[in-house]
């Protein structure tokens, strides 16, 4: 959620301030400064990289091609370098590097900031109406004013946008009725594959009831329930995945046969299928999206694996949705995998591994092309040992 946090500035000799808003629970900017359309590019990436806000009074498109200008400059190589950039040591080296270098690109792209009205209005020439976009992330306006950086409002924008049109899943069945649509900060399932493996899973003998465990949009609780689960308890903590959820069930006409319940992990009781799609990567998040990415300390797998045994039924089923990203980056080893398995009492009832299919996977020129390529998805059965 964004912070409630104050901006603060100087304008025209007298001290001015209002709500500052950032998704990823950055603090607000030290040094603020005015900008408008006669600030260049150059300067305002020089301002950006040491830790300058440029809060714009100019024109709205012409901010939005100032934030090309500074994407096209934080993405540039050096011309010259006393030496060439030594290669990384290893997977996991380059993914931290990769890491770094995203969140430097972040911050940089963060400092270019916009004034919005208590109605979420942005007192700009030119500027859009992205008044709904905003409720939807930010609930109804209460009248004050705020400021959020461009490129958060660029983000709310796509989100909308997402929203309304929604993600095609053909493991729901044929269009229309098979799209998912993803609220703002809850993580749109582009992962095709990992829900056609729950889709084309045999469910346990006799599976009435079923468990979704972090069900996020509701993909996974809909693919149960459509398959013929009468019904299926999901869970997840994040308020704004289970209002999504909610409309998603609704408009796909599974609400019948599931509850959602906001808990972390697993609710009471026990059932016989148990289903959980963790983030799959062992490292810290920065920002709440990322959540759904990034699991620090593996800290929801190993309280999936830890707290399955307690909640299946006598010769019922645990489904792990993973990738093997993690062991390719050398974040997480198989051996660490399996000894997390043992270590719960469960052992592995079978495994159907699946190919991604994502634009990364085939293009070389990403940083972590090496890991994408090997990358496998899997659905681990798991049982009581």
């Amino acid at each position: 959620m964004s912070t409630q946090t104050e901006l603060s500035w100087t304008e025209a000799g007298q001290a001015r301030s209002a709500r500052w808003r950032s998704e990823s629970g950055a603090s607000a900017p030290r040094r603020v400064q005015l900008a408008d359309d006669q600030l260049s590019a150059d300067a305002a990436y020089r301002l950006a990289c040491e830790g300058t806000a440029l809060l714009w009074r100019g024109d709205f498109q012409n901010a939005r091609q100032l934030l090309q200008a500074l994407a096209r400059r934080a993405e540039r190589k050096p011309r010259k370098a006393a030496k060439p950039p030594a290669s990384p040591a290893s997977p996991t080296e380059a993914f931290h590097l990769h890491r770094q270098a995203q969140a430097q690109r972040a911050r940089v792209l963060a400092m270019l900031l916009i004034p919005l009205d208590g109605d979420y209005a942005i007192p700009l020439r030119r500027a859009p109406d992205l008044r709904a976009a905003c409720g939807e992330a930010w609930g109804p306006p209460d009248g004050a004013p705020s400021v959020a950086s461009l490129r958060e409002l660029l983000g709310l924008v796509g989100a909308h946008e997402w929203r309304k049109k929604g993600v095609e899943i053909p493991a729901l069945g044929q269009p229309p009725n098979n799209r998912i649509h993803p609220h703002y900060g809850v993580f749109s399932p582009v992962r095709g594959e990992y829900v056609q493996l729950v889709a084309d899973q045999p469910l346990p003998a006799g599976c009435e009831r079923a468990f979704d465990i972090g069900t996020g949009t509701g993909v996974l609780a809909a693919v149960l329930a459509r398959r013929g689960v009468a019904k299926v308890v999901a869970t997840d903590q994040d308020p704004r995945a289970l209002a999504c959820a909610a409309e998603n069930l609704k408009r796909l006409g599974c609400s019948a046969r599931v509850e959602l319940l906001q808990t972390d992990l697993f609710p009471p009781d026990r059932a016989p299928l148990v289903v959980c799609n963790p983030p799959w990567l062992p490292a810290r998040p920065s920002s709440p999206i990322e959540h759904a990415v990034y699991d620090e300390g593996s800290r929801m797998l190993r309280g999936f694996l830890d707290g399955l045994a307690e909640h299946l039924a006598e010769g019922g089923e645990g489904w792990l949705i993973l990738s093997d990203l993690a062991e390719h980056l050398g974040l997480r080893t198989r051996e660490q995998l399996l000894a997390m398995i043992e270590a719960a009492g469960l052992q592995v009832l079978g495994r159907r591994d699946v190919r991604p299919t994502h634009r990364k996977a085939s293009d070389p020129g990403d940083p972590l092309h090496a890991a994408r390529a090997a990358e496998r998805t899997s659905l681990w059965r798991l049982g009581v040992r």
